[in-house]
């Protein structure tokens, strides 16, 4: 699939097939996330795929009951190792969080390449699920998300609810809109 109809057409989907993904359709999209760009290239990503059907349900639950994670035939748990180093600026230990979300973007993409549905999950409880999940105190979830078939191509309509370039792109400065010539 061209590359610009992957990310007109990527969606939050949150109706799933039950079919597998098979594991060498896994592998391709868990890799565009390992080659992910990062600051230093210091690679604070871990991901967790989780299929089993009862620790989906409770990932759901923790994720504020948010039911539909658990229909899909997978979960991944996007986590971010601390740095506990600034790279600079303003950002400080929080440019990890900027790394993964880049890394689980390209996850998110290359799954609407291969014609599965995904859907970032930002609302949960880190802490019940880092335990749940065994994750190491200097690890955190940055993200989630369901990951399978949708149940209706429909899902995957371009994007007309966006707005405009001209409302979001300014020229030199803040609030400038039209290029100086």
């Amino acid at each position: 699939m061209d590359f610009y109809q992957v990310v007109k057409t990527r969606r939050s989907v949150r109706k799933y097939k039950s079919t597998m993904v098979p594991d060498v359709v896994l592998k391709r999209v868990l890799e565009a996330a390992r080659i992910a760009p990062s600051g230093n290239n210091r690679q604070p990503w871990r991901f967790i795929v989780i299929k089993d059907a009862e620790r989906k349900r409770r990932i759901a639950r923790l994720c504020h009951h948010q039911s539909f994670i658990a229909q899909a035939p997978i979960v991944i748990a996007g986590c971010g190792k601390n740095i506990h180093y600034n790279r600079g600026g303003w950002m400080g230990d929080c440019s990890m969080i900027v790394d993964v979300a880049i890394a689980f973007d390209h996850l998110t993409l290359a799954a609407r390449a291969e014609g599965l549905g995904t859907c970032w999950i930002g609302s949960f409880e880190n802490a019940e699920i880092k335990k749940y999940l065994g994750i190491p105190e200097d690890v955190n979830v940055v993200a989630l998300t369901p990951l399978g078939y949708p149940q209706e191509e429909a899902s995957f309509c371009e994007t007309e609810d966006r707005l405009p370039l001209e409302e979001i792109v300014y020229q030199e400065i803040w609030g400038k809109t039209t290029p100086q010539e």
